[in-house]
């Protein structure tokens, strides 16, 4: 691949994950698409497998607990529940998934806006 070409999927991929992080911070962000070894959309693919029938409602790209992540929220239909993926941005391996409720919901979102953090 050429640099030109190299550059340009790099910004390409970037933009796209751009909508991931809506209010989050570009230069972080871009930052941490640079970082990552597993796309979006391969990390969606290993999420969406814990969650047979689910549909991600949110995701994002951002360092926990020391490691790059992609995190999801899926929902699934029939339930106010949301269950939460972590994979591993650089193996791909899964991390973690944890069911929230809507109440745990909003008091994670509260605390986000809290923190600065808007996603």
């Amino acid at each position: 691949m050429t640099a030109s070409r190299i550059s340009f999927v790099t910004l390409a991929s970037i933009l796209a994950l751009g909508s991931s992080f809506a209010f989050a911070d570009p230069a972080t962000q871009a930052k941490l698409a640079a970082e990552a070894k597993i796309s979006e959309a391969d990390a969606r693919t290993t999420a969406l497998a814990k969650v047979p029938g689910g549909t991600v409602s949110s995701s994002e790209l951002e360092k926990e607990h020391g490691k790059l992540i992609w995190s999801f929220d899926i929902a699934k239909a029939g339930s106010k529940n949301v269950t939460e993926v972590q994979v591993d941005a650089n193996t791909g391996k899964l991390v973690s998934t944890k069911i929230e409720t809507p109440d745990k919901e909003r008091k994670e979102a509260a605390a986000d806006k809290q923190e600065g953090k808007a996603y």
